[in-house]
């Protein structure tokens, strides 16, 4: 039997996107170092895509490049690239492009970080349901995906664990992770929790982190839902 050492296979995992509509270097830095600044420890060695498809113009990409990880993020590649000149330059730069085709959008706007979501998951669930059940404790580092389905977690969610579906998220435990509802676009989706100590919620892409969730909803039950395309929290019960 011929031993397997190496093996490619297709997979999916989740990134933040740098949408650039500006190619000032000092917009970008001073850009960067607020947003950091609000949670270094979500940011810090992240990798990110950075979407050009904003810009008219990328002269200046090295610098662009530059500024951008001497913020500690890992540029995994280049999407938004459709003018020839450009996508040379970005070779050049030893980076690759990356098909916009092959990655699920979740929305985040202007001049921001946008979640780009290609759901992954270490713990697969793969059968098209209404509703998945877990009712284990979802360890940091852990990624679960509910394809086409809600999810229900019925145990507490470390810090550092992910939680994406395509539907509704309901976690009847300590919520510390990231959970992310809606993740192909289903803007009806919400997020349910027992108690509130995310580190970052998201809904068909609108998001906020630790310390964008008001204060008075920390530690509380509470339900997360868009609402004109803004991200609205009220209280269970």
């Amino acid at each position: 039997m011929l031993k397997k050492y190496i093996e490619l296979k297709s997979g999916s995992f989740t990134f933040l996107v740098f949408y650039l509509y500006n190619n000032n270097i000092e917009f970008i830095n001073k850009y960067l170092y607020e947003k950091i600044k609000k949670n270094p420890h979500f940011f810090h060695n992240a990798p990110i895509v950075i979407n050009i498809s904003g810009l008219l113009n990328i002269a200046n990409w090295k610098k662009i490049k530059n500024v951008i990880i001497s913020h500690g993020f890992f540029i995994v590649g280049v999407t938004g690239c459709h003018n020839y000149h450009f996508k040379k330059i970005i070779y050049d730069s030893g980076l690759p492009i990356i098909s916009e085709g092959g990655i699920k959008n979740i929305n985040i706007y202007h001049n921001k970080m946008k979640i780009i979501s290609n759901p992954s998951s270490t713990v697969s669930i793969s059968k098209i349901e209404k509703t998945h059940f877990i009712d284990k404790p979802i360890r940091s580092g852990q990624k679960i995906y509910a394809k086409h389905a809600d999810l229900i977690i019925t145990n507490n969610v470390s810090a550092g664990a992910e939680l994406v579906a395509d539907g509704n998220i309901h976690i009847y435990g300590i919520l510390r992770g990231r959970v992310l509802a809606g993740a192909r676009g289903d803007i009806t989706s919400k997020i349910f929790c027992t108690r509130l100590f995310a580190e970052l919620v998201s809904i068909s892409g609108e998001y906020w982190l630790s310390d964008q969730i008001p204060v008075q909803f920390i530690g509380k039950s509470a339900q997360i839902f868009l609402k004109n395309k803004f991200l609205n929290i009220h209280s269970l019960g």
